[in-house]
């Protein structure tokens, strides 16, 4: 169990700071994403590890990188302006 939450952790801090590294202008501040990198996989982790129940490392890796990467999806801001006029100008 400590091997699994260790790897998440480390698993979630590389996601959340791949993402900063290469999508800086589209991302709040380095340190929410950073925290939320590794909420999402340890979030990820205990779900899986719920599910698959404990000894399955590769699977649980697997739902840790799935929930992270979901979760930094979610604080993603457009790349540049929305180009048009609203429906109700």
């Amino acid at each position: 169990m400590l091997l699994e939450t260790l790897s998440s952790v480390i698993l979630g801090l590389a996601l959340a700071w791949t993402a900063t590294r290469r999508l800086p202008h589209r991302l709040p501040a380095r340190t929410l994403v950073l925290s939320t990198g590794v909420a999402g996989a340890l979030l990820g982790a205990f779900l899986t590890h719920g599910a698959m129940d404990s000894g399955n490392l590769p699977a649980t890796l697997f739902g840790a990188t799935t929930l992270s990467v979901a979760s930094l999806s979610l604080l993603l801001r457009p790349a540049g302006r929305i180009r048009g006029r609203s429906a109700t100008a």
